[in-house]
Order: structure tokens, then sequence, then C-alpha cells
């Protein structure tokens, strides 16, 4: 990494990554500045907070997707995010304890989904918070021509950061857990993505050639996804990890609405394996893929009875159909003409992967890696597409 840091082109223009923090990070600018109305609010309402409502990180993830591990070079070729979760928050959650960022997207999940804040009889629920920064880039097959290629993807980039509630609600009596996640998430698409530099980076400190086709790329948009997602399985316990050899299933339903996506998903996760971790499986980037429970290998976790912390590995498969209504890599700039293909409505998707977690100088440690595969997105693809998945996460 740092080799890779040393090498950026000296030619990456930083008035364009100041555009891109004002453009893409709205939210953080507004929490620095409060009215005199919102402050006396605070002052009146902070008496009532106490120190559990308040919101802590207890973890990151860092995650890259490119598919240079199944040797190609084209469609969804690098993905880059790095995620932030927070400590698990009581269903006695006080929304005007936290701060603005986090309160003003409580209020408009509310506004939309107004049942996310409320619990059935005879359940219990936790939420946790996700903060995420990413990048996706996306290329044609022909790294040479610099000509427009017309029945090839776009070249796309994708510069963005997230913010979701997990809900995690628990039913004993029906034997069900449920997972619901919202998301929010904010972006640029176009030449201030930095796709471009990025692959280029990275390809100067490797020597493997560059893409000549940067030119053709979308045109630079605001972009914006609001993200729905449940995930059910069946109810564990409390504790962090299922003891000894097990398996399970996750089944998932979700939805996205905005320029970057719009489409349903419909998915499952089978799992088998040493000490199940008690979370909601393992996923590529996607809004959820963070729903770690009280760690399964940090000594600061939560256990039940004798089970303390403990090692574990599982093996995993993900199964999934999806349609689509709007891919921004397939079908071009909304809001501008574009380079755009003939965007496929049914795409199928399936995964392989192997997950452990153990714990090493007194923290947590997961790893998961992970094959995906996807059936053709667009009508002039050529062949299915395939890429590797490495994620790394860590418990404070």
């Amino acid at each position: 990494m740092v080799n890779l840091l040393l090498n950026v082109p000296a030619h990456i223009n930083l008035r364009k990554i100041g555009k891109i923090v004002f453009l893409v990070i709205p939210l953080c600018l507004q929490a620095s500045v409060a009215s005199p109305e919102e402050s006396n609010k605070n002052s009146s309402t902070i008496q009532n907070c106490q120190p559990e409502d308040e919101i802590g990180f207890r973890g990151f993830t860092a995650r890259l997707e490119n598919d240079t591990f199944t040797n190609t070079d084209q469609n969804y070729t690098n993905g880059l995010a790095v995620t932030a979760v927070s400590h698990d928050i009581g269903d006695s959650l006080k929304t005007e304890c936290l701060p603005l960022p986090l309160r003003l997207h409580s209020k408009f999940i509310k506004a939309l989904t107004p049942g996310f804040w409320t619990h059935p009889d005879g359940t219990t629920s936790t939420y946790n918070v996700v903060v995420k920064l990413g990048q996706a880039i996306f290329t044609p097959k022909d790294f040479s021509s610099r000509d427009l290629i017309l029945n090839d993807r776009p070249y796309a980039g994708l510069l963005y950061v997230g913010m979701s509630w997990n809900q995690r609600s628990k039913n004993p009596e029906m034997n069900l857990e449920i997972l619901d996640t919202r998301e929010i998430t904010l972006g640029i698409i176009g030449p201030w993505s930095l796709a471009k530099e990025a692959q280029d980076a990275v390809h100067d400190a490797t020597t493997v050639p560059k893409f000549y086709g940067w030119s053709h790329q979308l045109n630079n948009e605001p972009a914006i996804q609001l993200a729905m997602d449940k995930k059910f399985k069946s109810y564990q316990g409390d504790y962090a990890f299922a003891p000894g050899f097990s398996g399970d299933y996750i089944s998932s339903l979700g939805v996205r609405l905005g320029n970057i996506e719009t489409s349903v998903t419909l998915g499952i996760e089978g799992r088998l394996g040493l000490n199940l971790p008690n979370d909601f499986g393992s996923y590529t980037i996607r809004p959820g893929a963070e729903n770690r429970p009280p760690s399964t290998a940090s000594p600061a976790g939560r256990s039940n009875g004798a089970f303390g912390p403990q090692s574990g590995v599982h093996l995993f498969s993900i199964l999934e159909t999806k349609l689509v209504a709007r891919d921004f890599s397939l079908d071009g700039n909304l809001f501008s003409s574009s380079h755009h293909v003939t965007r496929r409505p049914w795409v199928a998707f399936a995964a392989i992967g192997v997950s452990l977690h153990t714990i090493m100088l007194k923290r947590g440690y997961k790893l998961a890696l992970m094959q995906a595969y996807h059936t053709f997105e667009f009508e002039e693809q050529e062949a299915n597409h395939a890429y590797g998945s490495v994620a790394l996460s860590m418990e404070f």
C-alpha cells in the first residue's frame, strides 16, 4: 500500500479532490454548524442523555474487490470500501442524543419508513450505525483503444460516502432474527470520481498496461441511492457465535432507488463450519454488508455463559437474482447524454468463499475471501464476469 501511494502520478489535480470533497460530503459540513434553535434544543435535551446513548465505533472493515483475482481486467474491474461500525444501541435509542448527521439521517428514515424505529410485540431490537467511503471502477475489455467502443460498457467511476442504520430484531418465540438496513449513499459519477487516476496509479505501480479510452468516460454527475435491505435467519441465542460445528442459512431481500442503481434483489446464503459467527453473513460491497454482532473474537465482545472469545472458520455460498431498472455503469448518465449499452433486466449472482475469525494482540480479526460470478449484464457482453473479494475486519 505504501508503494502504491508513493507511485501516485503527479498530475492528479488537487483542486478536483477539493471539489469532490465539497460535493460528496455535504452532511459532514452541515454537522459542524447548528442554528441557534438547534443549539438551544441540544442544551435542553442533553441533560436527558446518558453515556450509553452516545455513538462509539467498535471496529472497521477494509474491502477490496478486483477482477485481477480471476485474470481479467474489464467490466466491474475494481471496488474499494472502508467502513466503520458502531457499538450496538438498545431499543431505548434516543435519536435526540445523536450527532446532527445521524439525527438528520434517522429523521429521514422515519419519514420514509416510520416502522423502522419500532418493533412488534414479543421482539427486542438493537441498532448500530455504519459509515462507508468507497470507489467503484468500470471499464470495457479493450484497454488499448483510444476510440469510443460502442459495443462494450462505458468507462465509468463512482466515488461515494454512505451512512446506514442496522436494526437487529429477535423473536425467540418465532425462532427468527431479522436484520433491517436503511442506507443513504451520496457520491459523484464521472472524472471527479478519480477512477482514471486511481487505476493509472495502480497500473503504474504494478507495470500493468494502462487503459487509453478514459476520455470517453461518463460525465460528471451527482449520485444518490436509497437502499432498504432485510435479512432473515434462525434465532441462535444472544451469544456471539454458535459453538462447535454447525450450519445455517440466511435469506435476503433488497430494494435500491436512485441514479446509481434501481433494483430489487432476492438471495440466500448457506454457511457450514466451526464456531459460526452470530451475524448475517458475508457479502460483497452493498448495504447491510457490515452486520457484525458483538465480536466473535474480541475479548471485549459479549459471550454467553462459558462461551468466551473463540476462533473459527466456515465456508459459505451465495445465490442471488436481481431485477434491474437502472445501472449507471450500463445506462450512462441520467442528466446528460452519454455512452451506454443495452442493459439486461435480469441478472444472477453467485459466490463461494471462506471466512476466518481469530484473536491477535487482544483484538478480534475477521478475514473473508470470496470468488463472485455474474451472468450477462448487457446484450453486447461477450462473456460472464467474475472477480475476487478480500475483506479484513478488526474489532477495537
